[in-house]
Order: structure tokens, then C-alpha cells, then sequence
């Protein structure tokens, strides 16, 4: 495994070869320089995993070259170091951001320690390992990925496909991909959402109507498959139509063709069709609340979007960049989450998954005061949804056990050789505890690519 390197930055040449020696027993690779304006120069040039750097130096200090390198390099875990520390200076640099503050002469056990987590919290993010669809799918995650590649491969084709997913996971998003990707992206792509909409209001908006055709109707109107023909058509929440209008829609796709409500005459329709439910539509079928002919009309393919809590390694990502959304928007620099609060985000269920962490990001952009996003503040924004389940203690440990696991292996990248030496366990044993608690480790790995 390649080394990581990391970027040394001390006025005093002593303690700067001294701390080379030091992290290279540790077994990392250095990149040493005496001053701030020679560590920003080796950043534009070299990638590292971590900046250690003295607070008190000419003619930059540690604050300020932390200041710039926050701004060109966010990623970048900052350690300071200083034989001068004060409480007030270190409090205002943690708040500031700085990953910890440590003073001279430096604990060897404590700097291996601080250096061990910051590297394995702030993952490097490279070229391949992100992919952005269409600016709005933004995932580092190996599941993802794949589904995207999917995705792409089906859009090639005129296959109907069934999107599932809970809710807030972003299923017209993947619709919208699966559209630009396609033939079809020169034409519309027009959604609308089942639930949303009236039972009584929703075959007119599906199928249009022509003048007369009821009072109110003072006008021709196409419907959604008329107004998408040659696009694609999303029919979002398709689980909640009305069982009666589902043999009309059934109808519909068998035929390509549509009467709007009043008319005599069917209208010719090419439309790409792509369905999305959260609602287990199998089940529904038992139920007799939906139709299993229009169920494998639809289903022809089916991707299945996981939930954010099953892909931890996209939320420091998205909630990154939520935060530059926002910042653009309001015309200021993006607000910052500090580890502790990231750690927090990492720990939680998530429910309302994407969306629901968009809302969150907002909520603590808006009320945090300063640069960075505390622990307390991100503490407060989450919700409680529901009362906690009181759980035996064999299992509120087994929960925490996996929970722990999960999250060290999202900010290790599946590196369970990293993983074990983080949870202080030999290798073999962790092995067999991931295995025990049935985790892929691969499926944190960020391997696979999507041009």
C-alpha cells in the first residue's frame, strides 16, 4: 500500500528532523518545509494526508497558513504545534478548525495517535473516486457507482425501468440521469409525483382532456404523455395510483397511444416510461392494491437505491456540498463542519436520508455563528423522530459493536489492516468480528470508476 504522506512545516531545523524521523517510523512518507509560503507552495504541486505545522513562525504564522489552506484545500487536517500554547489560542484554533493542538516537546504516542485518526478520517478525495451526474448525483460510494453504471448501460435502451428506494434517497435524480444519458435527452422529461395530485384530478393530468369534456373544462389540454412524447415520462410514487386508473395507464404502455378524457380519437405517443415507489410494490399486489400486470410492465428493469446510512462514506461528501450550495447562494464562504460534528452525522440513522441531511445542512448553516459547525450545534439540529426503543443490554451492545465497525470501515476505505490498528485489535481478530457481524469490507472500498 502506497505510504501517506505528510506535510511538515517548523522554522527550527532541529525539531523539523527530528518530527521527519519520528513520522517516518510511524510509517509515513514527509515533505518537510521552514515556512508557510513554502508549505502552499509544495500544496499545489504534491498531493498529502495531513499538514503539521509550528504556530510561531515568520512570515507566516500557523494561523494564518492554516487559514489559506483551509480556504484552497478543506480536506486537509491541520495539526498545530507550539511551545507557546495557550488554552485561548488553542480553543480558537480548534474552533477555527484546526484538526488538534498539540504542545512542545510532542507526546511521540500522542502525535501517532492524533496523526493515525486524522488520516483515517480525511480519506484523500480524488478525481475518480467522486462522480457527479449531471451536476446533481454527487457519491464516492462503490454501490453507487455501480448503480450509476447501470443506470447508464439500461438508458442506452427503451426499457421501462423501476426505480425503489426509500423516500428522500433521490430517485428523480437517478431518473433525470437515466434521461441525459439517454437518446432521448433532447426531448422532455416530465415528472409528476401520484401521491401529490388528487385521485380525482390525476387521469386528466396524465391523460389530458379535451373542452367540455367536464365543467371547468373551457379548453384542450394535453396530459403528461402527450406534452413528454419522444422524451421520458417519470411517474414518481407510482404505488399510490388509484387501482382503478392503473388498467388505464396499463392500456397506455400496451398500446402507445392515449385518449384524453372527452376525446374519440387516440393520439400516437413515444415516451420512455420510469417509475419510482418507495412502497414494496410486491407486497401491494398481495393486497390487491396494485395490478401485477402493470407491476411486470413496468418492472422490466429495477434499480434500487440504498439508503444514506448504508453508504457512509457519501455524507461528509454531500453535506460538504450542501454547505458551498448554501454559501453560494447567500453570497459567503462556506460554513465548515467540524469532526466532532461529522462524527455525529456519521452516527446517525438518517431517515429521511438525502433530503432530510440538505434540510439539516441548512438548519445549521443558518444557525451556526462562526466558520465551523460545532458537535452542539449539529447535536441540536438532529431530530428525535421517534422515542428511542429500549433495547437488553446484549443487544444495545451488539448494535453499538456494529454501528462502530461500520463507521471505521467508511472512514478507513475498507482498509481493515488501518481499521484494526484504529479499534486496537490484531488483524486476525477483527477479521473475525467484521465476519461476525456479517460486513463486506470491500463494500467500502472506493475501486470502482464511472468516467
Amino acid at each position: 500500500m502506497k505510504k501517506q504522506t505528510i506535510l511538515i512545516v517548523d522554522d527550527d531545523p532541529g525539531l523539523l528532523q527530528l518530527l521527519e524521523i519520528r513520522l517516518e517510523s510511524f510509517g509515513y512518507s514527509t515533505l518537510s518545509v521552514t515556512s508557510g509560503p513554502e508549505a502552499l507552495d509544495v500544496l499545489e504541486n504534491q498531493k498529502v494526508q495531513a499538514l503539521i505545522t509550528d504556530l510561531r513562525m515568520e512570515p507566516m504564522d500557523g494561523i494564518e497558513l492554516f487559514t489559506r489552506v483551509h480556504e484552497r484545500w478543506p480536506g486537509i487536517p491541520v495539526i498545530m504545534l507550539t511551545a507557546h500554547g495557550t488554552i485561548r489560542e488553542a480553543v480558537d484554533a480548534t474552533y477555527q478548525g484546526v484538526y488538534a493542538f498539540l504542545t512542545k516537546p510532542v507526546n511521540r504516542d500522542e502525535l501517532q495517535a492524533v496523526l493515525r485518526k486524522a488520516v483515517a478520517t480525511h480519506p484523500p478525495i480524488e478525481g475518480k473516486q467522486v462522480l457527479s451526474v449531471e451536476g446533481r448525483i454527487i457519491t464516492r460510494s462503490a454501490r453507487m457507482l455501480e448503480l450509476l453504471e447501470q443506470a447508464r448501460l439500461y438508458a442506452e435502451s427503451d426499457a421501462n425501468i423501476l426505480i425503489t428506494g426509500e423516500s428522500g434517497t433521490g430517485k428523480e435524480l437517478l431518473a433525470e440521469a437515466i434521461h441525459a444519458y439517454s437518446a432521448r435527452s433532447d426531448n422532455p422529461f416530465v415528472a409528476i409525483n401520484c401521491s401529490a395530485i388528487p385521485h380525482e384530478l390525476l387521469e386528466s393530468e396524465l391523460f389530458g382532456y379535451t373542452k367540455g369534456a367536464f365543467t371547468g373544462a373551457t379548453q384542450n389540454r394535453d396530459g403528461l404523455f402527450t406534452s413528454a412524447n419522444g422524451g421520458t415520462v417519470l411517474l414518481d410514487e407510482i404505488g399510490e395510483m388509484p387501482f382503478q386508473l392503473q388498467a388505464k395507464l396499463l392500456r397506455v404502455l400496451q398500446e402507445k397511444k392515449v385518449r384524453p378524457i372527452g376525446g374519440r380519437e387516440n393520439i400516437d405517443i413515444d415516451i420512455r416510461t420510469i417509475s419510482a415507489t418507495h412502497v414494496d410494490l410486491e407486497n401491494a399486489i398481495t393486497e390487491k392494491r396494485f395490478r401485477e400486470d402493470l407491476f411486470y410492465r413496468l418492472n422490466v428493469v429495477h434499480l434500487h437505491i440504498p439508503p444514506l446510512r448504508e453508504r457512509l462514506e457519501d455524507i461528509p461528501l454531500l453535506a460538504d456540498h450542501f454547505l458551498k450550495e448554501i454559501g453560494t447562494r447567500a453570497n459567503k464562504p462556506a460554513k465548515k463542519l467540524s469532526p466532532q460534528a461529522l462524527g455525529l452525522l456519521l452516527g446517525y440513522e438518517w431517515p429521511g436520508n438525502i433530503r432530510q441531511l440538505q434540510n439539516v445542512m441548512e438548519r445549521l448553516s443558518a444557525l451556526a455563528r462562526g466558520a465551523v459547525i460545532s458537535e452542539t450545534l449539529a447535536r441540536q439540529a438532529l431530530p428525535v423522530d421517534s422515542p428511542p426503543k429500549i433495547h437488553s443490554l446484549k443487544d444495545a451492545k451488539k448494535n453499538f459493536e456494529r454501528q462502530y465497525l461500520i463507521q471505521l470501515l467508511s472512514a478507513t476505505q475498507g482498509n481493515m489492516t488501518l481499521a484494526a490498528e484504529l479499534a486496537d485489535k490484531n488483524r486476525s481478530a477483527f477479521h473475525r468480528l467484521v465476519k461476525q457481524h456479517r460486513i463486506n469490507p470491500t463494500a467500502f472500498r472506493n475501486d470502482g470508476t464511472i468516467e
